[in-house]
């Protein structure tokens, strides 16, 4: 007999969510593993005594969790798809009927922890996978990707000679009329105010040249992305931090640099950290390693080797890491020869001859 699905609300329903979440969940599992309750003496201190109950910090950093889980990078997003999904409710504490915080409570309580709070937390958890045996320490992959940041091109602003403003910026670059300001600057003075040299001015103004003959005539050409930009002389007063970075083939984008270290063994991150994305990588690689090092000894762990691509190479990081008793495995830049001309490798005693017969 065919059957057919007629759906009416119930005034009152027996329900129980934990019935409704398979044992063998990701979720599931993850809320009986995973014990965040060192939290509340961590962030007790960003609390008063009285007033109206916050969002508590263990579903705080849990909703974090299930953003980076789901990919989702919008507080509202993260709260609208919560709000779906009967599992991630289990994992968060919330019943059916409870109403979940709003996506503005997720803003303003990520604005109300400080860095170490983030730092601390991220330790913890390290330590957690540390004791479940996630990690060897023996061996760590490093690499690095840019991310965007939240700030326009057409916001940029141009740093200025404290001397005289006018002059350079007729001298510069005239700027369009349809550039976007800023409604409040945020940068410190320092950044506002221009650093080049002259030889690099001088260059860049040559640049601008070439870019406003070159891109006159195309697609896109009066919007000032598609005009030549640098760091050393524009700064977004919208977000101090974010830099101008270009990847081959890519646009010039408003960026910030995140830097991972992951263990082999079970690809837990050990290590992550934000840079201004106007640097090469190999400059940021001792900053990595030794806090990299102090992490894994802490817990009783031998750090051996190294795995990073060939933007960590230069002879200062390879002489950086014998010294510190890391074996590297970096390969060197596709332009790279060998050793000068002329010298000879020994590689019995470890030298090097060079022209005139000196080590």
């Amino acid at each position: 007999m065919q059957g057919k699905k007629d759906y009416q609300e119930k005034l009152f329903t027996s329900f129980r969510l934990s019935d409704r979440i398979p044992k063998e969940n990701f979720y599931r599992r993850l809320k009986e593993a995973l014990n965040l309750d060192f939290l509340y003496p961590l962030t007790h201190q960003f609390y008063g005594e009285s007033g109206q109950k916050s969002i508590d910090p263990v579903v705080y950093f849990k909703i974090c969790l299930v953003g980076y889980l789901e990919n989702i990078t919008t507080d509202r997003g993260v709260m609208d798809h919560c709000a779906m999904r009967l599992d991630i409710l289990y994992f968060l504490g919330y019943d059916v009927d409870e109403e979940l915080p709003w996506h503005s409570t997720i803003s303003r309580t990520r604005k109300l922890f400080t860095d170490d709070v983030f730092e601390e937390v991220f330790t913890r958890v390290f330590k957690l996978c540390v004791e479940a045996g996630l990690v060897s320490g023996h061996t760590q992959a490093i690499d690095s990707a840019p991310v965007k940041a939240n700030a326009s091109m057409d916001s940029l602003e141009l740093k200025v000679p404290a001397e005289d403003l006018e002059e350079h910026l007729s001298k510069l670059r005239v700027q369009s009329s349809r550039d976007r300001k800023a409604k409040e600057n945020k940068a410190p003075k320092e950044q506002q105010e221009i650093t080049a040299s002259k030889q690099e001015l001088q260059e860049i103004k040559s640049r601008n040249k070439r870019w406003s003959k070159d891109q006159d005539m195309k697609p896109g050409a009066k919007n000032k992305g598609s005009k030549y930009t640098s760091n050393k002389t524009h700064y977004s007063p919208t977000d101090p931090d974010a830099r101008i970075s270009v990847k081959p083939g890519k646009a010039r984008k408003l960026n910030y640099l995140c830097n991972i270290a992951v263990d082999t063994k079970a690809h837990v991150i050990t290590d992550v950290q934000a840079y201004h994305a106007d640097k090469k990588d190999t400059k940021y690689l001792k900053d990595t390693v030794t806090r990299l090092n102090r992490r894994l000894r802490r817990e009783g762990l031998i750090w051996e080797n190294l795995l990073a691509d060939a933007g960590y190479s230069s002879g200062e990081n390879y002489a950086y890491l014998e010294n510190k008793g890391l074996t590297p495995y970096i390969p060197p830049h596709g332009t790279y020869k060998g050793g000068p001309e002329g010298f000879q490798y020994f590689k019995e005693g470890n030298y090097w001859l060079c022209p005139q017969g000196k080590r």
